[in-house]
């Protein structure tokens, strides 16, 4: 009987070391994520696939607010202690902390020939690494609610109209139906570049160098003051936040107490969700201003950190997220603008019935063309966040009477050099 048991011992002892030994030869994966809208889900879905296909590997998919890949992901990342994928959008500002995947991947001719203009936002200059892809094109622009233009029987100001047209329409609506807020504006200066450029902003100079303020910076962003101060905007938006905090305005323009949105393409699932036909979401070309009709180039993407301790199995998550079947069906559930080459190229079957969201994606889609050459080259400018950041940062303290205009403006160009002089240095 004993030595039964001592057999029965050996065995439990055996299959016991057998499932520690599987358990600690599965890889955990982190990736870092946060949502506009419902990709989250639909992530979750295509990981969880991937996990049934590659039962070695597990991944983790941790759901932050926006505000915490902008602000908390960079102290992580510097600290040692990020994840071992993110969803990012300040492509070119992380760039010292991805992983080169070429090593890890299986078909590297694939990412360079589907993802081959965008790579290039990811990469510091000089250098040729595959470090992610789009998980989704964007192209900033305005939303109005085009219910409240035909119950105030106000026209939709048409082709070729500019900023003062826009602004002077939803004022007009606005005061007819008592609406409290004629205009509102993402509080971030990636979404003031694109109407700045248009107004003839060159953010850059002869030599290429970054010169944030000029002529067609100061045109735009004077309205941007005059607006906040006759009501047009609502003080107490951007007011509300200080430094270069982003702000939003999806939630008053989904209640209905906004005419004019100004945001862009990645809003399309969220609305389609939220307002659905509640009314007229309407998703309108990007105003006009005597150097153009651009909005803004960008997008978020999903890219790999160094400080990964399984590079291989990154890999491996990477190649099965970005092949053409896979992303197919997500830019489809997720009603996102591709940022694959030849699923562009091929359409994508977008998974809606919603004719504002469909007209929505056509709006976007097409306005890809007229996007400025400058908008593009201060998209894959590595340090635009710092950019950004001066613009918004001291406009807002502009607008809220702690600055005049042309001080903002000085505080502006000081920060940028300061900044950059700084990153210098630290290189």
């Amino acid at each position: 009987m004993k030595s039964r048991m001592l057999a029965f011992a050996s065995v439990g002892a055996l299959a016991l070391g057998m499932m520690t030994s599987a358990a600690s030869a599965q890889t955990e994966l982190r990736m870092t994520w946060y949502n506009d809208g419902i990709e989250g889900e639909v992530m979750q879905d295509l990981l969880d696939r991937f996990e049934a296909e590659h039962p070695d590997i597990t991944v983790s998919l941790d759901v932050v607010p926006y505000s915490a890949i902008l602000e908390s992901l960079p102290v992580q990342l510097a600290a040692g202690d990020g994840p071992d994928v993110a969803r990012i959008t300040d492509l070119g500002g992380l760039s010292e902390h991805y992983l080169d995947l070429t090593p890890y991947i299986s078909d590297p001719a694939y990412w360079e020939e589907n993802f081959g203009p965008f790579l290039n936002w990811l990469r510091p200059a000089g250098d040729d690494a595959i470090s992610g892809f789009m998980t989704q094109m964007t192209v900033t622009g305005p939303y109005v609610n085009r219910t409240l233009f035909e119950q105030a029987g106000v026209d939709l100001p048409g082709d070729g109209a500019t900023w003062d047209d826009w602004a002077a329409a939803s004022s007009q609506v606005a005061e007819a139906l008592d609406i409290p807020i004629p205009m509102a504006w993402d509080r971030s200066g990636h979404r003031v570049a694109g109407p700045a450029i248009s107004m003839g902003a060159h953010m850059f100079d002869a030599d290429g160098n970054p010169a944030l303020v000029d002529d067609g910076l100061k045109e735009m962003t004077q309205r941007l003051y005059d607006w906040h101060q006759d009501g047009t905007m609502a003080q107490e938006l951007w007011g509300s936040v200080s430094g270069s905090t982003y702000l939003g305005a999806n939630e008053d323009f989904a209640n209905a107490q906004v005419v004019l949105y100004m945001s862009g393409s990645w809003q399309i699932p969220q609305f389609a969700e939220t307002i659905g036909d509640a009314f007229d979401w309407w998703a309108v070309p990007a105003p006009c201003g005597p150097a153009g009709c651009t909005g803004m180039p960008g997008g978020a993407a999903l890219v790999a950190m160094a400080g990964t301790e399984h590079p291989e199995e990154v890999g491996i998550l990477m190649d099965y997220l970005s092949s053409e079947d896979v992303l197919s069906e997500f830019y489809g559930r997720t009603l996102f603008i591709p940022g694959h080459l030849g699923l562009a190229q091929g359409g994508i079957d977008f998974d809606t019935d919603d004719p504002r969201a469909s007209h929505a994606l056509e709006v976007f889609a097409g306005a890809v063309p007229t996007i400025s050459p400058i908008a593009f080259e201060l998209q894959g400018y590595p340090n635009n966040r710092v950019m950004f950041n001066a613009l918004i940062s001291r406009l807002g303290e502009a607008i809220v009477g702690e600055l005049t205009l042309d001080e903002a403006y000085d505080r502006m160009t000081q920060d940028v050099e300061q900044q950059l002089a700084e990153q210098a240095r630290d290189n």
